[in-house]
């Protein structure tokens, strides 16, 4: 079942499932100083829209892959923007890959990582 998708790239519990989606909205305002009075404002426009995605991955147990960790390295190496759309079918945008926090943890005897958390951070770039 997908969950999102990121162009070609679908978040599914075989891929990169998260727990949560955080969105935020800005709105930009210009402000000027005034003599003995506050500032005045004025609305400039819409500001700057990014979504996070933050999950943990157990690949031993079937819950992610790290391949698709480099996945989503390639994809953003690529400074591309791609179609972010819900798995209701909703397209929230083109977005382009900002970050990806990444903290490896519970390791077998070999060094290997049991458990990956982490949080990617995109923002959209349309209008």
């Amino acid at each position: 079942m997908r969950m999102l998708a990121l162009d070609m790239f679908v978040f599914q519990i075989g891929t990169m499932p998260f727990q949560e989606l955080r969105q935020r909205f800005d709105w930009r305002f210009a402000d000027s100083d005034r003599f003995r009075v506050r500032q005045a404002t004025q609305f400039v426009g819409v500001g700057a829209e990014t979504v996070e995605l933050a999950g943990v991955l157990y690949p031993g147990d079937g819950i992610g892959a790290y391949g698709s960790i480099e996945t989503l390295k390639s994809m953003a190496n690529a400074g591309e923007s791609y179609e972010l759309t819900l798995g209701t079918g909703e397209v929230m945008g083109n977005f382009t890959i900002r970050g990806l926090d990444l903290t490896k943890s519970v390791f077998f005897e070999d060094g290997a990582p049991r458990k990956a958390d982490f949080t990617l951070m995109l923002m959209r770039v349309d209008d």
